[in-house]
């Protein structure tokens, strides 16, 4: 007899068909997938703060660029200059 809902399960697990799933710049689901390159340093720094933090070093990467890019984005806002009146010359 089949099992309706362990299939439903897998089915709902399953990617897309036509969604790549490895490479860099390509879609994943509604991401985008990049590759990151550490030298031997810091990746293990990056490893060990992440055990230290009981994470993945890729989540605490991804946290990281999330974060930033929040930071980035709220500077702009406060530095963006209002727009000038333009004046027409006389």
């Amino acid at each position: 007899m089949p099992d309706h809902e362990l299939e439903s399960y897998l089915a709902a697990l399953a990617p897309e068909q036509d969604v790549e799933t490895t490479g860099t710049g390509r879609r994943f689901g509604n991401s985008q997938v990049y590759q990151l390159r550490l030298d031997l340093a810091a990746n293990e720094q990056l490893r060990q703060l992440a055990a230290e933090l009981q994470t993945s070093p890729l989540s605490l990467a991804r946290d990281w660029i999330l974060e930033r890019l929040r930071w980035e984005a709220e500077r702009r806002q406060r530095f963006q200059r209002p727009p000038q009146p333009h004046w027409p010359q006389a």
